[in-house]
């Protein structure tokens, strides 16, 4: 029997890293299907159900026959109000429907973004530690990721003279995410209209993700780049969704406000990868944005207790400490202090291996910080039920104290 050769993959895909959540997240899954007692806070994904009212728009939407295509940008009700959403909460800023294009999630849209507006010999400005398919997705495009460290002393926030010394006849994009993923810290207006200023004396896109806008805790207020600098509306495009803030994940919807020829181009692109999203999904999402949002604010409360025990908990262990983040369900703990440390005859050399650790002797899956550009730290996720946040610090604790 002879075999045939394999025939040879595109030569892009050498160039970009498989999601190190996704894949500490399937790892997760694995174990507990073998029986293993592990505990993931490895994924960004709310424990609550999706609210009963969204659950029922879609049930509605289903017998009322919405089956069918939709625009490519998505309905024009939904279109409208993610515009009426966004001048709610983005100081009056107004859009209009033909500048938003509906995707199938947040992730989508910013894919959309990448093959719209990058190409080769772009750069494009990410602050370190990032979102794992913010660099991964300029690559595809042929464009240049232009990483910029920033520091926990800072906030993990980045600085406006950081950002003027990478800028560059050749800087297309500048990422922000706020509150971050995987920080949870986030931009306050003076640190916005900082950053804002510099940009002002360039010309390029401000990409700013801001799907984490309605989880902000401990009196932080959400303020977005569209509110304390509207003379750049033309250059700014606000990546959005219904993931987070009403627990629906899996129905995939995000959105972009962006200029009329961005949303244009991203109509054409997408027209040609997934057409529209999911019509039924779009509905339920219509009834997020317009139905009662006091189903946010319990869950924003919730995840804000939590996150005071996460926080607390991981100070607590010798080794690990962690600042209280501003906003999102993430805690990004320093493991500084735990490498060089030995587990036996093994020694715990980078965060990689520190997060191995803890996923074999503790049982908790957590993501390397080196996956968001920062060595030296792991993401805990605290969108999970305080009872088991509590046990996965004891078990990680326990962890520590076996090592010499």
């Amino acid at each position: 029997m002879s075999i045939r050769p394999s025939l040879p993959l595109a030569s892009r895909l050498q160039e970009i890293k498989p999601s190190a959540t996704v894949a500490v997240s399937q790892r997760a899954q694995e174990l507990k299907a073998q029986g293993v007692d592990v505990l993931s806070f490895s994924v960004g994904e709310p424990d609550f159900g999706t609210p009963a009212h969204i659950q029922e728009a879609a049930v509605q939407a289903m017998r009322k026959g919405a089956t069918r295509y939709t625009a490519v940008r998505g309905i024009p009700e939904l279109r409208q109000a993610i515009c009426d959403d966004s001048a709610r909460r983005r100081g009056g800023v107004q859009h209009v429907p033909n500048e938003v294009v509906v995707s199938v999630g947040a992730k989508h849209s910013l894919f959309n973004l990448s093959f719209a507006l990058f190409e080769a010999g772009d750069e494009i400005i990410v602050p370190a530690p990032y979102w794992v398919s913010y660099p991964e997705q300029a690559t595809l495009a042929g464009a240049k990721a232009v990483i910029v460290e920033t520091s926990e002393a800072e906030g993990f926030r980045l600085q406006p003279e950081a950002l003027r010394r990478v800028i560059t006849p050749k800087t297309k994009a500048l990422v922000l995410c706020s509150p971050s993923n995987p920080t949870g810290a986030a931009y306050d207006a003076d640190a916005l209209r900082a950053l804002a200023e510099v940009a002002a004396e360039h010309s390029f896109w401000i990409i700013v993700d801001e799907i984490y806008a309605h989880l902000s805790y401990g009196g932080f207020r959400h303020v977005s780049m569209l509110e304390v600098a509207p003379e750049l509306k033309h250059r700014i495009i606000v990546v959005d969704g219904v993931s987070k803030a009403y627990a629906m994940t899996g129905w995939r919807i995000g959105w972009m406000l962006a200029p009329k020829e961005v949303a244009a181009a991203c109509d054409t692109i997408q027209g040609q990868s997934t057409t529209n999203p999911t019509s039924i999904a779009q509905y339920a999402a219509l009834a997020a944005l317009q139905g009662p949002q006091d189903c946010v604010e319990e869950m924003r409360r919730a995840f804000e207790g939590r996150r005071k025990v996460a926080v607390e908990g991981i100070n607590r262990i010798p080794g690990m400490s962690a600042r209280m983040p501003e906003g999102a369900f993430y805690v990004f703990a320093s493991v500084r202090g735990l490498v060089g440390r030995k587990f036996g005859e093994r020694t715990l050399a980078n965060d990689l291996e520190i997060a191995q650790f803890f996923l074999e002797e503790a049982r908790c899956a957590l993501v390397p910080g080196s996956a968001f550009g920062a060595p030296g730290y792991v993401r805990l996720s605290y969108a999970t039920a305080n009872a088991q946040i509590e046990e996965g610090l004891r078990r990680m604790q326990e962890a520590v104290a076996k090592l010499s």
